[in-house]
């Protein structure tokens, strides 16, 4: 079995100086692109138009306003989130800059935990124009260093299964994501008073299928590390060849995707291509502006590079978010269910998380999870034709993590936080021998992330 705390040191430093340079970028677009538009707050993009003061209003309608709202693809958290980011008009187009990034210590127990110093990251431009009286389109672009800042191509979390490295199936460690994580067009057309059109193409992107995916989940934000059960409910927010064609009407939305079905490749540099051989399809419901839920199943070609056989995922969530002084309270209930084609087995992840802040800067954070896992020993054929023999080759995983994080206002227009949190597992017998009775897994952490302020 691989373990990292045997290459740690030496790489985590470089990871370091790569990450630091990473943060001055962060801070400079973000003091650039304030100087630039004045000193005017500017208003978060999910909020109703007239919280926008500083917007191109003139050239604002119905389809602009619904593109706003989008946070990963078509996905879109409730719309009374603040989503965190710095507007800025050129011209008749307005462009809205988004970034986080952590540097994390991670340290694990038992026989199978490592340690690591990595960064997670992303970084995501979005730019819109009005089409007619009744039309908008929109171009995205949204970047990742962790290629650079995750070495190895992984960092180490327990339980944790999907996609490869150097060949090898990763087990108890998530990849990297790529370094174009996103890159797309959107075109919304009102047709009426209470119904809109939305076309979606990206050659890389989010196909609709799952909830917004966690990078960018407002539940998720004081969170550095994936959710257990990713590979069950939103890895395809990373995918090739993404076709969608929506309708919107008062409450409701329908959606349709065509795609590449296969996982990325663990060369995170490049672009993936291949046919559009898999399909989903996603209903929406938003009751009011603080709730957003949605069902959705998809068939996926062979995702999984290893693996044999296809995929039917199916997935529903509920999201709640209530913005208080400082933030917004902000919780999600997400489930994802797994069948594969080959194996005929069927597998669920259950996803329960959420953030709280208290008087502006202190964030509470929660996150439990229960998940079905038949790829823990993926490699190690000994071990895994013993545990089917007499165990079965499923187990089903808890995990239960508590943290914190605090807010400090060293710069103007980044929101800079150090935090930690700390992550319990509950796991069957028959694999403790392997894991060790009671795994626990913590995590230190700096977060920085554009924000607008006065």
């Amino acid at each position: 079995m691989y373990n990292e705390r045997a290459v740690r040191r030496p790489r985590a430093l470089h990871c370091g100086v790569i990450f630091s340079i990473a943060i001055c970028q962060f801070a400079a677009c973000a003091l650039r692109a304030q100087d630039q538009s004045g000193s005017a707050d500017h208003q978060p993009m999910n909020m109703p138009a007239m919280d926008m003061p500083m917007m191109n209003m003139v050239d604002m309608n119905t389809a602009s306003m619904f593109l706003m709202n989008m946070s990963s693809g078509t996905a879109s958290n409730p719309a009374a989130w603040p989503m965190p980011m710095i507007m800025k008009p050129f011209g008749s187009w307005d462009t809205m800059f988004m970034g986080q990034a952590f540097l994390v210590d991670t340290q694990q127990s038992g026989p199978r935990g490592g340690d690591k110093l990595y960064s997670t990251n992303w970084f995501m431009v979005n730019t819109e124009h009005r089409v007619g009286e009744n039309g908008a389109f929109k171009v995205n672009l949204m970047l990742s260093l962790e290629p650079a800042t995750i070495t190895n191509r992984r960092y180490p979390l327990l339980f944790q299964t999907g996609e490869t490295a150097y060949g090898k199936p990763i087990v108890d460690a998530q990849h990297p994501h790529d370094f174009i994580m996103a890159a797309g067009f959107q075109y919304a057309l009102a047709l009426g008073e209470n119904t809109t059109l939305e076309l979606y193409f990206a050659p890389v992107g989010d196909p609709a299928l799952g909830p917004v995916a966690y990078p960018h989940r407002a539940s998720a934000m004081e969170l550095p590390q994936a959710t257990l059960s990713h590979h069950w409910q939103d890895s395809t927010h990373i995918s090739d060849e993404v076709a969608t064609v929506g309708i919107a009407y008062k409450k409701i939305k329908w959606e349709a995707s065509g795609f590449y079905g296969a996982e990325p490749d663990e060369f995170r540099w490049n672009i993936d291509t291949g046919p559009m051989n898999s399909w989903s399809t996603r209903l929406w419901y938003f009751p009011n502006n603080n709730w957003a839920a949605q069902f959705s199943v998809g068939h996926l070609t062979h995702p999984e590079m290893l693996e044999a056989g296809d995929q039917t995922r199916t997935t529903a969530s509920i999201e709640y978010t209530k913005p208080l002084p400082g933030g917004s309270w902000s919780t999600s209930l997400i489930w994802g269910g797994k069948h594969n084609t080959h194996t005929k087995s069927n597998t669920n992840g259950y996803t329960l998380e959420s953030v709280l802040p208290i008087h502006r800067t202190n964030f509470l954070t929660g996150r439990a999870e229960l998940v079905d896992k038949d790829e823990l020993f993926a490699g190690e054929p000994e071990i895994e034709d013993y545990l089917a023999s007499n165990y079965g080759s499923t187990f089903r995983i808890g995990a239960y993590t508590v943290g914190y994080t605090r807010d400090f206002g060293l710069f103007r227009n980044v929101e800079t936080g150090i935090g930690a949190n700390f992550t319990a597992y509950s796991l069957p017998n028959a694999i403790k021998p392997y894991y060790g009775q009671h795994p626990v897994s913590g995590n230190v952490f700096i977060r920085i992330r554009l924000r607008a302020r006065s």
